[in-house]
């Protein structure tokens, strides 16, 4: 994400997640607006997701090594 992008968000969430989906690391705080536990919750989800996509990803990228 470049700075344009990055400063124009509500919130700036880093989630951290290990191979089997569980949670390391949860940080994150409001940009301006403070946001709702359900607003929290979707960007769970949303970096879930992310993690998931991004794992499979890896793990073929080091099946064909």
């Amino acid at each position: 994400m470049d700075y344009p992008e990055d400063s124009g968000c509500d919130s700036d969430i880093n989630v951290v997640m290990n191979g089997e989906g569980k949670i390391i690391e949860i940080q994150g705080t409001a940009e301006g607006a403070p946001f709702d536990f359900d607003e929290l919750a979707k960007l769970i989800k949303l970096a879930q997701k992310g993690i998931a996509e991004l794992s499979a990803l890896q793990q073929r990228a080091l099946a064909e090594a």
